[in-house]
């Protein structure tokens, strides 16, 4: 391993461009590709382009599909050498984060192919089709529909509607659930299907959040007609889809607010930027968000090493989501409390952008504890499937 750690080592320090060496300054230096792919820099793109023809966006999904073809302790090595000079990721992808992972357990030979090598490229950006207004906690009661087209069973055709549809303007493809058998259960009547954002019939409107900012979307369906082969697994099969792709759906938000942390500015340099060290109530909540977050990260180093040599995360990906919700809506207020009255402005005057901007993380944070699945939601799954309660079923 040492000589692998060599290699990675000499390739990043040739390859990784020193702009690409610090946390992001915000949301305006992501880059999540696509048809409509948005680069704040050349280096951004570059930086993208070299990880991608290495396959390292997707460091342990196969050779064939793009992926570096990387074995676990490889891919933590990579990790390390990453974080050790301070590297961005290239890529912030849902295609990377959930639907890879799906395709390669559920897909076909012929989705994999057409699908992956393109995610792991960044070349289409996705979008996840889940709740709707009647099954959110309750997903299982969706009720967008998926029926064969009776002049060509080669098609179904889907009408309903989605809320709160992360960056579905932006995105290009859609991994959606649909009712396919409305006379069996609500379980096994729904399938997992993918399409075209830019396909007759999808129509989005953004919704405007409490934060001021609008990245959830509403999304309708009306007679959109969609190829059967992009029918993930079978029909009927979308329960147990969605089930898997949720944990990794819940790993990524713990994940990424960890992230967020790391690119935040740190507490105690707010703090003393703000004069409030000298409180000792203040200066106590800071070290303590701080011990927690420092914890919180290792544990998710470890649940990370944990999946990659199984595969896939596990139950306890809703512990870390579950704790990551209230650990980021702690450390907002915190934020809030340090800046005092400059901490709750809105569009007046005087204040600092990044002042503005507190109020506003602030409010979004309180969402977090109902979007990947409630933390009631998360609490269940935790005594049954975890601690072993109950019959287990979720």
């Amino acid at each position: 391993m040492s000589d692998f750690r060599g290699e990675v080592r000499a390739w990043l320090e040739a390859n990784c461009p020193a702009s690409m060496r610090s946390p992001c300054r915000g949301e305006a230096e992501w880059v999540w590709g696509g048809r409509r792919a948005r680069f704040f820099s050349d280096d951004a793109r570059l930086w993208l382009e070299r990880m991608a023809a290495r396959g390292w966006t997707a460091p342990t999904w196969p050779r064939q599909y793009g992926g570096g073809g990387l074995a676990p302790d490889e891919a933590t090595i990579l990790d390390e050498e990453l974080r050790r000079i301070d590297a961005r990721a290239p890529l912030k992808s849902f295609g990377l984060w959930m639907l890879g992972p799906v395709l390669l357990e559920f897909g076909s030979e012929e989705q994999r192919a057409e699908h992956l090598p393109k995610i792991v490229r960044g070349e289409i950006r996705w979008c996840q089709g889940y709740s709707e207004t009647g099954a959110g906690s309750d997903l299982a009661a969706l009720e967008t529909r998926a029926v064969r087209d009776p002049s060509d069973d080669r098609t179904w055709i889907v009408d309903g509607h989605k809320i709160w549809t992360s960056h579905a303007d932006k995105a290009d493809w859609m991994f959606c659930l649909v009712r396919t058998d409305a006379s069996a259960t609500k379980h096994e009547g729904i399938s997992f299907l993918l399409f075209d954002m830019q396909s007759p019939g999808v129509s989005v409107v953004p919704i405007r959040l409490i934060s001021g900012a609008s990245p959830f979307c509403q999304t309708f369906f009306d007679g959109v007609r969609v190829p059967a082969a992009n029918l993930v697994g079978r029909p009927g099969q979308g329960w147990t889809i969605a089930k898997a792709l949720l944990k990794h759906e819940r790993a990524l938000i713990a994940q990424a607010r960890d992230t967020a942390t790391a690119e935040e500015e740190p507490l105690e340099a707010m703090a003393r930027r703000y004069d409030v060290l000298g409180d000792p109530l203040l200066r106590d909540r800071v070290t303590q968000a701080n011990l927690d977050s420092l914890c919180f990260t290792l544990t998710l180093r470890r649940s990370a090493e944990t999946a990659q040599s199984r595969g896939q995360p596990g139950p306890e990906s809703s512990m870390q989501k579950l704790y990551g919700t209230e650990l980021n809506k702690r450390r907002k207020e915190l934020r809030v409390a340090i800046a005092g009255y400059r901490g709750i402005g809105w569009e007046e005057p005087g204040f600092a952008p990044e002042e503005l901007q507190l109020v506003r993380d602030w409010l979004r944070s309180r969402a977090n504890s109902i979007e990947g699945g409630t933390s009631e939601i998360q609490l269940n799954i935790i005594a049954r499937r975890v601690l072993g309660l109950g019959d287990g079923r979720s």
